[in-house]
């Protein structure tokens, strides 16, 4: 018998965490492009646009290319005279920036993606990105290491979390763990999880008591029998951001394990939503410069400029960032931090997305959960 799905579009938007060719990822309030990124996707490069004074960056769209464009596209233009224009693709757009750096003609000079596809572009005898050997750069330095790599300079990390009703559990305890959602006899209520894979099979083995720091390599037995027990549990398995969002607003669910901006955009529109930061499952967004790009050094400049910690807190105005700069948060109020991804405490018992484990057993797990879901 199939289990119970809302029916919904495929979420084109990119996901969370380093989901590689999934349907989509968990980003706050997508919408259409904003502004300048309407126009700028036909800019192709040409000789004639060869170490221009505008460089093309791949963003997420929608709000980000907002809070972008006023924190860091137009600042930098005013700074430097080099323009920036944002502009909104794929998920995880691999095959596009495959496609430019083959033909040598650029789109993009830049994108905004995550660790795994950057293994994807880096991996298998070919490098589709620029090694941006910023590591000694005064200001990215401050960056940990966890959120870096030689191709990518981390900007935003993002998390999947547990999301639930304020409302449907007032007068008794409400849940705080994997655990708690799997557990149907002391948090009665109606349930979704995603129906995908990525963070869903470590969900799993975190609420059959995996410790976080032992969730890799993942245990798919342990995993899929995990999953059994709560399947005839599940009210909707969800396939895309906006209907979290929908199912949280309308109440058709009490919990939901969900992308945190999902649920913050549903805080932000009035749903009583509270977020559960135990055992998030985080990953990180990077910028990424396209080999052969000619306009790879203006490409560093801006990523030095991204990464100043003052910059990196203006993006609160916005939204909670997953601020990469630690110094970022010494201009945050802490009412807002605490509700960043990268907030000390939301970080303590968070698990890391193993990006290469992933590029490794996509394939495999895919597979098999397409199986498991129909049975």
């Amino acid at each position: 018998m199939k289990r119970k799905t809302s029916a919904s579009p495929l979420d084109t938007t990119k996901k969370g965490e380093a989901t590689l060719a999934q349907p989509g990822r968990r980003t706050a309030m997508k919408t259409a492009i904003v502004g300048a990124a309407a126009v700028a996707f036909p800019f192709v490069w040409t000789p004639s646009r060869a170490a221009s004074k505008r460089i093309v960056v791949r963003d997420d769209g929608g709000i980000y290319t907002k809070a972008y464009d006023a924190v860091y596209y137009k600042p930098f233009a005013e700074a430097t005279g080099i323009q920036v224009v944002g502009v909104q693709a794929n998920a995880e757009p691999t095959a596009q920036i495959k496609s430019m750096v083959e033909a040598g003609s650029y789109t993009w000079d830049m994108a905004k993606i995550s660790q795994p596809a950057i293994l994807l572009l880096t991996s298998g005898g070919k490098e589709y990105l620029e090694r941006h050997g910023l590591e000694s750069d005064p200001t990215i330095a401050k960056i940990p290491k966890q959120y870096m790599s030689p191709f990518g300079v981390g900007t935003n990390v993002y998390s999947t979390v547990l999301a639930y009703r304020t409302d449907a559990f007032k007068g008794r305890k409400a849940p705080t763990s994997w655990a708690d959602l799997w557990n149907v006899k002391d948090f009665p209520g109606r349930r979704s999880i995603r129906k995908y894979p990525f963070d869903t099979i470590e969900q799993a083995l975190l609420a059959d008591g995996v410790a976080p720091g032992s969730v890799y390599p993942c245990d798919f037995d342990r995993a899929f029998k995990s999953l059994d027990k709560i399947a005839k549990q599940v009210a909707v398995w969800w396939t895309t951001g906006a209907q979290v969002e929908q199912m949280l607003g309308s109440g058709e669910v009490d919990m939901v394990a969900t992308w945190a901006s999902r649920a913050q955009s549903a805080q932000a529109n009035g749903v009583p939503v509270e977020i559960v930061w135990n055992q998030n499952i985080w990953g990180v967004d990077n910028w990424s410069i396209l080999k052969g790009t000619p306009n790879a050094a203006a490409c560093r400049e801006f990523i030095k400029f991204a990464s100043d910690p003052k910059h990196q807190a203006e993006l609160v105005k916005f939204f909670p960032a997953g601020m990469t700069q630690p110094e970022a948060f010494n201009y945050v109020k802490p009412e807002i931090a605490k509700n960043c991804p990268t907030f000390p405490d939301n970080m303590k018992s968070g698990v890391h997305i193993n990006a290469q484990f992933w590029q490794q057993n996509q394939s495999v797990a895919l597979e098999r959960f397409n199986r498991w879901i129909l049975t």
